[in-house]
């Protein structure tokens, strides 16, 4: 019963331990792979946004995927990232677009906004 309410608050402990496992692998690559691997996945953490726990698993695992091949095929970092790391990264991460943490908070504005101004208002056309 403690494990359920645990995960009810932290997320599912299957997903830590996934996450855990794709980290080690991307961890295990030679250099130069590994360091840009490591700084995507840091960027993906925090420009991804993914609240959903098995959208950002399959992301994660698939990044370290895309570099373990990278790496076994000799292929260089900048063949990977191209030319702007940043643009590599964002669109990577917009494939696994999904709710995000800002959804919530951005229904949280509208339910607000309307239970304040009730049926008196009507909202303009757009």
């Amino acid at each position: 019963m403690a494990a359920k309410w645990i995960e009810a608050i932290t997320g599912s402990m299957e997903q830590k331990k996934q996450y855990k496992v794709h980290m080690a692998r991307i961890e295990g690559l030679p250099e130069p792979h590994r360091s840009a691997a490591m700084a995507c996945s840091r960027y993906l953490l925090y420009y991804g946004a993914v609240s959903d726990g098995d959208l950002l698993v399959t992301m994660m695992g698939d990044h370290a995927d895309l570099w373990e091949r990278a790496s076994v095929d000799g292929t260089h970092v900048r063949d990977v990232v191209g030319g702007d790391p940043v643009e590599f990264a964002e669109a990577f991460a917009a494939a696994y677009s999904g709710k995000e943490w800002i959804d919530k908070e951005r229904e949280r504005l509208r339910e607000s906004i309307d239970a304040a101004v009730g049926e008196t208002e009507q909202a303009p056309e757009s």
